[in-house]
């Protein structure tokens, strides 16, 4: 009786000694946060954290092809409380969706267990991965954040014929298409307006103006689209800035000739583009 009493009372003992661990194991690990643009689940806590200032990432675009993005990276993985009532993995999915398209997001693409969205928003884009496991009583979110690209007219006539004289060819960045279209967006007149300028300051200059894309999908759908491209900015030029159609040729190669990596979002906004080629 003397040994099960002392049995008993070192039991005692070690699970007050073990209760704070247990408690402890529980909470947030020091340093770390949720991100300011997301609150976590109901009842879970932060059991593993790390930030990058700059590194890169694993992601997938809507086809569900692998890309690369480059940026701060946040990891941060979640762990449900003991004896608390646990969510399916579907669940934890669904609310980070909903979560992002309340503040203007999108899903970019889905599979099971998995989730990859992202969003614009205060001059910066966020890629978010969700990764949901363990029946849903875990979940990791790994974020790349960065800033958005500034969209302005970075060639003017000026610069459009000195690059041309020198080189033969101009790249232009300032004409815009939405995804997988071909209509010119109305935030490009002012990089056509710099370009019927040119032509008219040099009545004698002609113009192969080529489309470029980057190489996400079929290449013979990107040699098709960058060419409705070429042809949409010579009927705008046409059309609304009044220059001869005899003097500009349109055509597509596509992502025959890019000018960056396509790893990155950054290198395929590069790629995206217009060329002035003189003829």
């Amino acid at each position: 009786m003397r040994m099960n009493g002392l049995f008993i009372l070192g039991f005692c003992l070690f699970s007050l000694l073990l209760a704070p661990v247990l408690s402890v194991a529980q909470e947030d690990v020091p340093g770390s946060k949720d991100h300011p643009l997301l609150t976590r689940m109901p009842n879970f806590y932060i059991s593993g954290y790390e930030y990058k200032e700059f590194d890169k990432a694993d992601f997938k675009n809507d086809k569900g092809e692998d890309i690369k993005l480059e940026g701060h990276i946040y990891h941060i993985e979640y762990e449900i409380k003991k004896e608390k009532k646990t969510p399916s993995e579907l669940q934890v999915l669904r609310n980070y969706e909903n979560a992002i398209k309340k503040i203007g997001g999108s899903m970019v693409y889905e599979a099971p267990g998995e989730a990859w969205l992202k969003v614009e928003r205060g001059g910066k884009i966020t890629w978010i991965y969700v990764y949901a496991h363990c029946d849903g009583g875990c979940y990791e979110l790994t974020i790349v954040e960065k800033k958005a690209m500034v969209q302005e007219v970075i060639a003017d006539a000026k610069s459009l014929a000195r690059d041309i004289s020198s080189t033969g060819h101009a790249s232009v960045y300032g004409i815009h298409f939405d995804f997988n279209k071909a209509t010119v967006k109305p935030e490009s007149e002012p990089t056509l307006k710099e370009i019927a300028k040119l032509l008219k300051q040099n009545a004698k200059l002609n113009l192969y103006v080529v489309g470029h894309t980057d190489s996400v999908g079929k290449i013979a759908y990107n040699m098709k689209l960058s060419q409705t491209r070429a042809e949409a900015v010579v009927k705008a030029l046409v059309t609304k800035h009044g220059v001869s159609p005899n003097r500009l040729k349109p055509y597509g190669v596509g992502p025959l000739a890019p000018v960056a990596s396509n790893e990155t979002e950054e290198g395929k906004a590069k790629n995206r583009r217009v060329k002035l080629v003189k003829e």
